[in-house]
């Protein structure tokens, strides 16, 4: 098998394109390289430019005619960034992924496995959700995947594509073997935040300590990047399965099925550095939810694929990718 993963020089992209390789399916990577590195598409025929470029995606299914499926990891991630360029997000995760599916389309490749997210979902009380429960994406990032998603299902009733959604929560840590990681030193999500500000010498600030859950801290399904990759490869594997010629979209649930509140998370960040982290508190910020964790019955029973790796696990990982990070400038 050969997996096209546009994104593949970031994050999660990297990091799926490992599992991947790991697992026997070769890849091809597209990535404009705006965020992620290029040393993270060594080795696995990387091609660097938009994914809205039809000549390149013409160019790639020349090169490469015998790929399977993309994996569509390739979009702008930041919420309080999209709350402030909301025009800009959706051009990047919906306009051009738009183009791309068209591309896709006209080239013959019609699987296709996206990135989607667990902002999608109403989040108000911290309860767990399936795939059914209600949504309500509360900023604009959120909103492109849950547009993205809705173009994807109708394009699959009209036979243009199948597509396997993926639902992820919080992915947090690296690959274990530090081949790859977060590329950005300073992330917006609560682990990131901490890392700040351990490394500064400053208290973390607690965005909200209203919300309805158990400490009063907004809750989230903190899922280790490899347990994460490890569920493409699944999808990617057992996506005619899954996708089927009569039942062309699926959406799928990727978390542990557990929630950890900001709290509990800067406790596994005091287990793991065995240091008090000291915090202070603030007001909710624009496009915050209380959160959710996932129910994942359907990712075991669809992909056989559960989570393996704890909080902690994810915390020292990524504590030691930020450590590697510092060298590789």
């Amino acid at each position: 098998m050969k997996a096209l993963i546009t994104g593949g020089a970031g994050y999660i992209g990297s990091t799926v394109a490992t599992a991947c390789i790991e697992a026997g399916i070769e890849t091809v990577v597209l990535d404009d390289l705006s965020t992620g590195r290029p040393e993270f598409g060594e080795g696995r025929n990387l091609y660097v430019g938009d994914i809205a470029d039809r000549a390149l995606v013409e160019r790639i299914a020349a090169e490469h005619p015998d790929i399977d499926v993309v994996v569509h990891c390739a979009a702008r991630i930041v919420v309080p960034e999209s709350m402030e360029d909301p025009l800009g997000y959706y051009d990047t995760n919906v306009g051009k992924t738009v183009i791309l599916l068209n591309n896709l389309r006209r080239v013959g490749i019609v699987r296709v496995v996206f990135s989607s997210s667990a902002a999608v979902y109403f989040g108000e009380g911290g309860e767990g959700v399936d795939e059914a429960a209600p949504l309500a994406p509360s900023s604009p990032y959120a909103t492109s995947k849950a547009m993205v998603e809705n173009i994807l299902a109708d394009a699959a009733r009209a036979g243009d594509v199948r597509a396997i959604s993926l639902r992820y929560f919080n992915p947090i840590g690296a690959d274990p073997r530090l081949r790859t990681g977060l590329q950005n030193p300073t992330p917006s999500h609560a682990l990131g935040r901490i890392m700040q500000a351990r490394a500064a010498g400053e208290p973390f600030t607690i965005t909200g300590t209203d919300w309805e859950t158990r400490d009063g801290t907004g809750l989230r399904d903190y899922i280790h990047v490899w347990d994460l990759a490890l569920a493409h490869v699944a999808a990617v594997q057992r996506f005619d399965e899954v996708a089927t010629a009569s039942d062309p979209y699926q959406v799928i649930n990727i978390g542990t099925g557990d929630g950890v509140t900001v709290r509990e998370l800067v406790a596994a960040f005091e287990r793991v550095t065995d240091q008090p982290m000291p915090v202070i508190e603030a007001d909710r910020r624009p496009g915050d939810q209380a959160g959710a964790y996932a129910i994942v019955a359907r990712a075991a029973s669809v992909l056989g694929w559960r989570s393996e790796r704890s909080v902690d696990d994810g915390v020292r990982d990524a504590l030691a990718w930020a450590e590697k990070l510092n060298t590789l400038g």
